[in-house]
């Protein structure tokens, strides 16, 4: 098979245009352009988790970032009495971990799937690999970062509403 038609195959392929759809629907995608969001997909590691499956634990070294396609998600987080507590659940089209991507530092949290949840993982290698190979990818991905944590800091009250 010639690469041209192997390429052809590829997407063609329904799940892969599924795929590409989903991602572009995330207003952390919006702005990429399809064959963006087909280089994309394919550094996407697709993965269901059963309910009470762990995704990943507090404390552990983050090397991926997740997207939630369907399904729900909660992040609990170890308070000082040793007990768990809820942070937040997440819905599709939401995503996660993404300080991984920024940082080789432990996880702020533990993620846990509370229903049969399909989840995109995007490791860090590859978001590299990525940023060289294609620098337009990796600047609209870290740039939609840098907005998001910005917001949670304003939200937190970290930062004044302006900084004008």
């Amino acid at each position: 098979m010639s690469p041209l038609s192997a390429l052809k195959r590829w997407f063609g392929d329904p799940n892969f245009r599924k795929k590409r759809q989903f991602l572009h629907s995330l207003g952390l995608f919006s702005e990429m352009k399809g064959s963006e969001l087909g280089t994309l997909a394919q550094a996407l590691h697709a993965r269901t988790y059963r309910p009470g499956e762990v995704v990943f634990v507090e404390g552990d070294i983050g090397r991926a970032f997740f997207i939630l396609e369907s399904g729900r998600v909660e992040l609990t987080r170890m308070g000082p009495d040793g007990k768990s507590a809820l942070l937040y659940t997440l819905k599709p089209g939401e995503f996660f971990g993404e300080m991984a991507l920024l940082e080789s530092l432990p996880r702020s949290a533990t993620a846990t799937a509370v229903e049969t949840s399909r989840l995109h993982l995007l490791y860090r290698t590859k978001l590299d690999v990525m940023i060289q190979s294609n620098p337009r990818i990796g600047v609209a991905v870290m740039t939609h970062f840098a907005r998001l944590l910005s917001a949670r800091l304003r939200r937190a009250g970290s930062l004044p509403p302006s900084d004008a």
